[in-house]
């Protein structure tokens, strides 16, 4: 039961788009006599409403001839170049192969908004093609050289990978042109998901309105033309629809609740298509990639089976043996500097070089981290007294401007050069690479059942926190990022996290 219907008159009513007069029902006939008839709704503005899925036809079999040219045509001018026999067919096969593991890793997708693009891609597929041609050149007992082989592939990386970017370019400039969104449902969903849209800028929606169902009052500041009756009413589609109108916007996000449930959602879907605007449906299934989200149906009920995350198999096992060989790699490499770091402490301030302090790691097992001292040797008995300027909402404590922090110590602390020693806590399997913070022993004391899932995995060098703003963060977001992070963790994305960490560092962002 929707709204009582009252003839025409002055008085105010609640519900509808504000300021507008509400039809009585969505065709202007009376309830029960309208079924089967054509719904009249609004046409929306600028062309919208007329079908399209939001993905925009892009080139990509000018993609794909590019990259398979870019690949093939250096590959067979090398091995020709080398006297390898059979040089024109190598260079086919590789190209053929190319094109077929960035066609089945979904590389030539059309991206749909506000998911997060993959980084390092092209290598990561570059490297499965080499494994790809060893497996097929050994079965067909090729007669290519194999170190010949991989010189003459790697015109195709740097052309692929100049593509990527290049569509990244041309996939930020659209982002500038992001999709209008109205929101809709009960105020409370509505307050979250305006709340989460606006305070990130990694998505390509821009909440531009909101129609809340019921009388409660919004918290969020966007422009509200009207609501939806707390009950099914016939007017849901016309209402939605003048309110897209209104504010131009092409998408109605729908947040489902106890008054926005099954049966009205899938008359308000009706409605809103047959008026040409399209509908999304908020899941409740937050910090949860989209990747790991299989859709299906059963009886006419539609499923999502959630993949569960990466806990056994082959990519633990990789990420273990990347950690260990990045860890060794680093510190051999970085020996120089760690030990012109290790001088400079030892000379600018009265101490040990090395801060060494119980973390808690995976499964809350303590570890001793290191880490080079950044701060004064009698820094922890003065904790206490600075408790009431900590500028952190959790239990993390975080200060701007600790006086207990050295001169040289400010400057590490920038540029994330003191944690560098961590590199023999990964070589020792305490943490790794990528991964949440490791926290202290008492902040970990007052976690809730929420909180203590970020030890879930072991805790990394860097992470989601070091390249969203580190300790400009609040706690909750903290929490969210690290949440997600240990259900959707991949090795492909701890290589783009570790490329994303030179960036932040340089920028130096929230580092304190």
């Amino acid at each position: 039961m929707g709204h009582v219907e009252l003839p025409e008159s002055d008085i105010p009513r609640p519900w509808g788009l504000a300021g507008a007069p509400r039809p009585r029902t969505s065709s202007g006939l009376p309830r029960g006599q309208d079924i089967g008839r054509p719904r009249q709704l609004p046409d929306l503005p600028n062309g919208r409403g007329s079908g399209a899925t939001g993905r925009r036809p892009g080139p990509l079999p000018l993609v794909v001839c590019a990259e398979s040219a870019g690949l093939g045509l250096p590959a067979w001018l090398v091995l020709r170049a080398d006297g390898q026999p059979e040089a024109l067919a190598g260079a086919l096969a590789a190209a053929l192969v190319w094109c077929g593991v960035r066609a089945a890793r979904g590389r030539y997708v059309l991206r749909v908004p506000g998911r997060p693009p993959g980084a390092l891609t092209t290598p990561g597929d570059w490297l499965l093609l080499v494994g790809v041609l060893a497996v097929l050149w050994t079965a067909l007992g090729a007669p290519i050289d194999p170190a010949a082989a991989v010189v003459a592939l790697i015109p195709g990386l740097v052309v692929a990978a100049g593509l990527s970017w290049a569509r990244r370019l041309v996939r930020s400039g659209r982002r500038r042109a992001a999709r209008r969104v109205l929101v809709v449902g009960e105020a409370a969903g509505v307050d979250r998901a305006v709340r989460l849209l606006t305070s990130r800028e990694d998505h390509g929606y821009l909440v531009v309105a909101a129609l809340p169902v019921g009388a409660a009052a919004l918290s969020c500041a966007v422009p509200v033309p009207g609501r939806l009756a707390p009950a099914p009413a016939g007017d849901d589609a016309s209402t939605v629809l003048g309110a897209a109108f209104a504010h131009e916007a092409d998408l109605a996000l729908v947040v489902p609740g106890p008054g926005l449930a099954e049966e009205r959602l899938r008359r308000l879907t009706w409605g809103l298509h047959d008026g040409g605007l399209e509908v999304s449906v908020l899941s409740h299934l937050s910090e949860t990639a989209a990747d790991r989200i299989r859709p299906s149906s059963a009886a006419g009920l539609t499923l999502l089976h959630i993949v569960p995350p990466l806990r056994r198999g082959l990519q633990p096992v990789l990420k273990a043996a990347v950690d260990r060989a990045g860890a060794a790699c680093g510190l051999v490499v970085l020996s120089p500097l760690l030990l012109l770091i290790a001088v400079a402490v030892r000379l600018t301030s009265a101490g040990p070089v090395f801060h060494r302090q119980v973390r808690q790691g995976q499964h809350n097992h303590p570890f001793v981290m290191w880490k080079f001292r950044t701060m004064v040797v009698d820094a922890e008995r003065h904790k206490a007294r600075l408790a009431g300027a900590n500028e952190n909402d959790g239990p993390m404590f975080k200060m701007r401007r600790d006086p207990r922090v050295t001169r040289l110590g400010r400057l590490l602390r920038r540029s994330s050069l003191d944690e560098l020693p961590q590199l023999i806590n990964v070589l020792k399997g305490d943490m790794s690479l990528v991964g949440p913070r490791p926290p202290l022993p008492d902040e970990v004391s007052r976690y809730d059942e929420r909180e203590l899932r970020r030890l879930a995995v072991k805790p990394g060098l860097t992470g989601l926190w070091q390249v969203s703003g580190r300790s400009d963060l609040s706690w909750q977001e903290t929490v969210s990022l690290d949440l997600w992070y240990v259900d959707n963790w991949s090795v492909a994305t701890d290589m783009g996290l570790m490329a994303r960490t030179l960036r932040a560092v340089t920028d130096g962002r929230g580092a304190y």
